[in-house]
């Protein structure tokens, strides 16, 4: 049960990351407005941001698959979540007041990181415990 409700909080998380990833490589004309870009070079700038929020990803599908056997994966999930949140939170608290709505898109950005880093906290912290408790060095369930 417990490996169940790690994979589910890893799940929701990547569930966040591929929607961003999907809406910015298929529809990136409705958000270049949001990052105050335009035109061509916009739509491409949030493509390969979309491009870099799939390649994010990886290390949390190998989590998802077995948070426990794959403990080095869902840790580098929570340095590369962390990581995120730190860097829009100092890219945030630099840019002038004047910047409305690339502050505003920031900030969404820091409540979506702020959650995923404590889904993904709470998964580890669910599967330390398992460890000890109800799988073998292994990983496999013992109760």
């Amino acid at each position: 049960m417990k490996l169940n409700l790690a994979r589910g909080l890893i799940g929701v998380v990547i569930l966040f990351n591929l929607q961003a990833a999907a809406v910015f490589l298929i529809w990136p004309e409705r958000y270049i407005t949001s990052f105050e870009l335009q035109g061509v070079v916009g739509g491409a700038m949030l493509r390969g941001l979309g491009v870099l929020f799939v390649m994010w990803n990886v290390p949390y599908v190998v989590a998802l698959w077995h948070p426990i056997r794959q403990r080095i994966s869902l840790f580098e999930a929570l340095a590369m979540q962390t990581i995120g949140l730190v860097g829009e939170a100092v890219i945030y608290f630099s840019l002038p007041a004047i910047h409305h709505q690339l502050c505003t898109s920031i900030l969404r950005f820091i409540a979506f990181d702020a959650l995923g880093l404590v889904l993904l906290a709470v998964a580890a912290w669910i599967t330390r415990r398992s460890i000890n408790e109800d799988f073998d060095s292994s990983g496999q369930t013992v109760k």
